[in-house]
């Protein structure tokens, strides 16, 4: 088993790492470039979004080299009792409507309810194949019929939900695949400690190791984003395989891990719901893109990107072990945990805070170079102890000439 998380990982990761390069010449030529037009961007220049399919390419090809080999090898059965045969065929067929409905989408942008309706769309495929949420005790289900009806629905909404959420995360460089890979990790250990299903176990691997590949590119300060290609793809993978990784136990505390494990991205987009109906007072709402996500919040709060990015790498990292001591240690440990890391957390918190001040040095995302207020820009003009707030609207970089939009705060 090992030896084939190696393979689907590095394989994975080798192409996906390979591709990128080619998908951001791609991105320029076929126009999937993220052009910052409003302040709810946190870029300031242009940026290709066509990352998602050398993820895709990586996974896809990792998993159906492992397939191939370990169907040869009889290792693993995919036309046995389990179909997984037929659920991965399911999975990938909605893979291609996703990709179809997004890529469309970081060409020429679509409307929100068409994107809805496509990830719907690959939810009801994936579902028709086979891939559900079943065998779950619930007293007012004992007609089989309703309990089927209930399966279906809560399968499309678990797809679909998890689909957004990842999708409604990427908001900062790296973000989104860095909290899919921590969730990856953390459910492919998860699947190791309960013996899940190895259909399960490679497909995981695969999506990790793609991941890993495209994060170099993607980590702040980014060369290329992933795109709704790349983060719709990300929820689809991850809540497929999810349901393909407790196949075999459906008990309360194994079905709740992966709820646990995509706590943050799925607390945001619940979080954003709410938010936008109160503030909009009706269902279209929801579909209007705010700047009230938790990692705006963050950086208003005066960290810098990567710091925002960095604490939210380490919320999720505390979802995913929480979720893996719960299986492998009881609940009282992983409460225990829990406290620690919260108590750790509130007497250093002093220590990290981010002091605002007119003083503060911002360097330029493009040349690197950082205004000290301390010591001013006297050749524009500019006097010692000037903060960057006070300086004139055309005030540019003096190495590279970029205005002051294409600067931040530097750590």
């Amino acid at each position: 088993m090992w030896g084939d998380i190696a393979i689907a990982f590095l394989l994975a990761f080798i192409v996906a790492f390979m591709a990128t390069p080619y998908t951001i010449k791609i991105a320029e030529k076929i126009g999937a470039v993220d052009i910052p037009k409003d302040k709810r961007r946190m870029h300031k220049k242009a940026m290709p979004k066509f990352g998602g399919p050398a993820v895709i390419l990586g996974f896809l090809v990792s998993v159906i080299y492992l397939l191939i080999v370990m169907s040869i090898e009889h290792t693993i059965n995919l036309f046995g009792s389990e179909e997984y045969g037929k659920k991965l065929l399911g999975m990938f067929f909605g893979i291609i409507i996703i990709s179809i409905t997004c890529v469309i989408d970081d060409i020429k942008t679509i409307k929100p309810i068409v994107k809805l309706a496509g990830q719907t769309l690959a939810a009801i495929v994936a579902v028709s194949f086979g891939i559900r949420i079943d065998d779950i005790s619930i007293p007012f289900l004992a007609v089989p019929e309703l309990k089927e009806i209930f399966s279906i629905i809560i399968t499309i909404g678990w797809i679909v939900g998890v689909t957004n959420a990842i999708n409604l995360v990427d908001g900062l460089d790296g973000l989104s695949s860095g909290i899919s890979v921590i969730s990856a990790v953390s459910l492919l250990i998860i699947f190791v400690l309960n013996a899940s299903p190895i259909v399960a176990i490679v497909l995981i691997a695969s999506l990790a190791g793609a991941l890993v590949g495209f994060l170099p590119f993607n980590f702040t300060p980014a060369k290329t984003f992933i795109g709704d290609t790349g983060s719709n793809f990300l929820g689809f993978s991850l809540s497929i395989i999810s349901i393909l990784g407790v196949a075999k136990t459906y008990t309360a505390a194994v079905i709740v891990l992966p709820l646990i494990v995509l706590g943050l991205p799925i607390f945001d987009t619940i979080w954003a719901i709410i938010r936008r109906l109160i503030k909009g007072k009706s269902i279209k709402a929801i579909f209007k893109a705010d700047k009230g996500h938790l990692h705006h919040i963050i950086v208003a709060k005066g960290f810098s990107q990567k710091q925002a990015v960095l604490i939210l790498y380490g919320i999720s990292a505390t979802f995913g072990i929480f979720a893996v001591i719960l299986l492998d240690s009881g609940i009282w440990k992983a409460l225990s945990f829990l406290l620690m890391v919260i108590v750790a957390l509130g007497l250093g918190y002093r220590n990290f805070k981010i002091e605002k001040s007119d003083m503060q040095r911002y360097e330029c995302l493009e040349c690197k170079y950082i205004y000290n207020p301390k010591f001013g820009n006297e050749k524009a003009g500019i006097k010692p102890g000037t903060p960057f707030d006070e300086l004139p609207d055309n005030w540019v970089c003096p190495v590279c000439g970029e205005g002051k939009e294409m600067f931040e705060i530097h750590e």
